[in-house]
């Protein structure tokens, strides 16, 4: 059993700046928990704090209840897996991977066991001989994971460590990583900026902003459920169009459409995805452009007052610059105060 818990760690860096304020968490035996959010939220620092390679400020750090706040990174049952990879590069990959089992005196027959081992897992049987600049950027990425996996960590830590990588070997190496942690049954928490790799990798999703959390939940629900506008707005894409509410209707730049809310400034939140459009004379909004991927289309629209909303189409060959359509959205979520309080 291996559980972390984080209990309302702050982090100040000279001068008075709050990097991480009051964050709280509990990482459950064997689940990957992704920390997203955008640059300067906080997480990558929270991360570090876990490993040990920053100090926090205040709060409590366990794993398996044991208060790991304020030992160094070598005393600590995790293993860290960084963007840049560190690897040694006058080592050749047989030996980056051995290193931190010979600090631990760890026998020659096991070490060799233990690293072919994790090589076969990480999919790099037969590479312990080459030197790290032989090999790709994604095949050193494996060796990065490799080296942590191999000293059996109760904590995998993973900061960004696809965001060098193209995005077809991205999207391979982290269906790799997510087969390898389930099989291992090892519990992680990882950071990243990426939604995607959030929304496919993640058992639950922290979304952070400014050091403090914003929404944790289960990826189907953040993004189909999001609590508040900066959620709504940074999961996946979102219409999201400031307004007033008067007698239960919502009311901005031609649209208006029932929303039972007390009277007041609202925001309406529309998915992309459900928002139908129909071809009109006098629509309600003009088409700025078309854009045809393959698998479906995206409309962007314009509508009164510069405002600009997205739909997406399964026959995008249908609308063309200029036209008029009107907008039917089928789903529909609304804020106010920073908090959701309508959803349909």
């Amino acid at each position: 059993m291996s559980v972390l818990k984080i209990s309302s760690v702050s982090k100040y860096f000279p001068g008075g700046t709050k990097a991480v304020d009051s964050f709280s968490l509990d990482v459950a035996d064997g689940e990957l928990v992704c920390l997203l959010g955008p640059s300067g939220s906080g997480k990558s620092t929270l991360l570090r704090m876990v490993g040990g390679f920053e100090d926090p400020s205040s709060g409590l750090i366990t794993i398996d209840g044991e208060d790991i706040t304020h030992l160094p990174p070598e005393r600590r049952p995790t293993g860290m897996v960084f963007q840049s990879h560190a690897l040694w590069t006058h080592m050749n990959v047989f030996d980056n991977l051995a290193f931190g089992l010979k600090l631990r005196r760890t026998g020659k027959s096991e070490i060799r066991e233990k690293v072919e081992a994790v090589l076969d897992l990480v999919g790099l049987a037969g590479y312990g001989e080459r030197k790290t600049h032989q090999l790709s950027g994604g095949q050193q990425q494996r060796v990065a994971l490799a080296r942590s996996l191999v000293l059996e960590p109760k904590i995998l830590l993973l900061d960004e460590p696809f965001a060098s990588l193209d995005q077809h070997l991205r999207e391979r190496l982290r269906e790799e990583v997510r087969d390898i942690q389930q099989r291992l049954k090892i519990t992680t928490l990882f950071v990243t900026h990426g939604q995607d790799e959030a929304l496919s990798m993640a058992d639950r999703i922290v979304v952070m902003r400014d050091g403090r959390t914003e929404q944790i939940d289960r990826p189907d629900v953040v993004y189909r459920n999001p609590q508040t506008p900066f959620v709504a707005g940074f999961i996946g894409t979102m219409n999201l169009i400031d307004g007033e509410v008067a007698h239960g209707r919502f009311h901005r730049a031609g649209l208006s459409l029932d929303l039972p809310i007390s009277d007041g400034p609202a925001i309406l939140a529309m998915r992309p995805e459900a928002l139908d459009l129909s071809l009109a004379d006098q629509g309600q909004a003009v088409v700025h452009r078309v854009t045809d991927y393959g698998t479906h289309g995206l409309v962007d629209l314009d509508l009164p007052e510069a405002i600009r909303v997205k739909a997406m189409v399964d026959h995008p060959d249908r609308f063309s610059t200029g036209q008029s359509v009107n907008l039917a959205p089928r789903a529909v979520a609304a804020f106010r105060d920073g908090r959701q309080v309508f959803r349909s």
